[in-house]
């Protein structure tokens, strides 16, 4: 059975044009897979904690010696593991707030970063651990980025992905969405689009 993880991050919840564009392309999955399973991971609703030194040492704690709280820690960090790598195509909304990525989504970053288990060092640089699928990142901005070279969102997402493993990476952008309604309408219409082209 096909498997599709939404990791969604828009502080507007359904409102949020990234969650919009989302449950557009989850109905044309669902209808190309009427037996497949929609996971959805809220970093919204299910707010992730974010990294602090308790939660690090906890990471990369030695199995044999961690506390219970440690052990806690890491269990919830392989559960969002486990939601990736029995996903066959994950669905990401990221809209852009203050230039970077939601800081809800940063958090769910630093967790799936476990050394020995979504990456690893060698001499020839890092190795991802994880499986590749297709990953689908939902861009929404208010302004124009992608193409003045004020992008920093996207790329620090894309290597993130890669590091672990995940370089199937495609990117549907729908920009301008704050600069006039006829502008914004034209970016969505776009957006739309190219949703369904991804699933042909």
């Amino acid at each position: 059975m096909a498997t599709l993880l939404y990791v969604k991050s828009s502080i507007s919840g359904d409102h949020g044009q990234s969650s919009q564009l989302a449950e557009q392309l989850i109905a044309d999955w669902k209808a190309k897979n009427p037996q497949g399973e929609v996971l959805t991971r809220d970093l919204f609703a299910d707010e992730i904690p974010h990294l602090d030194a308790k939660r690090f040492g906890a990471l990369i704690s030695s199995p044999d010696e961690r506390s219970s709280e440690q052990q806690a820690i890491v269990d919830f960090s392989d559960q969002l593991i486990d939601e990736v790598r029995q996903a066959d195509m994950l669905v990401i909304g990221v809209p852009m707030y203050n230039f970077g990525v939601p800081s809800q989504m940063k958090a769910w970053i630093d967790h799936l970063a476990r050394a020995g288990v979504t990456f690893k060092y060698t001499e020839a640089g890092s190795v991802g651990l994880l499986e590749d699928k297709p990953v689908l990142l939902l861009a929404t901005r208010g302004g124009q980025y992608k193409d003045v070279g004020a992008d920093f969102q996207i790329p620090f997402v894309t290597q993130f992905l890669s590091f672990i493993g995940l370089n199937d990476t495609r990117v549907i952008y729908a920009e301008g969405l704050a600069m006039g309604e006829e502008l914004a309408q034209q970016a969505l219409s776009a957006a739309k689009q190219s949703l369904g082209e991804q699933l042909q």
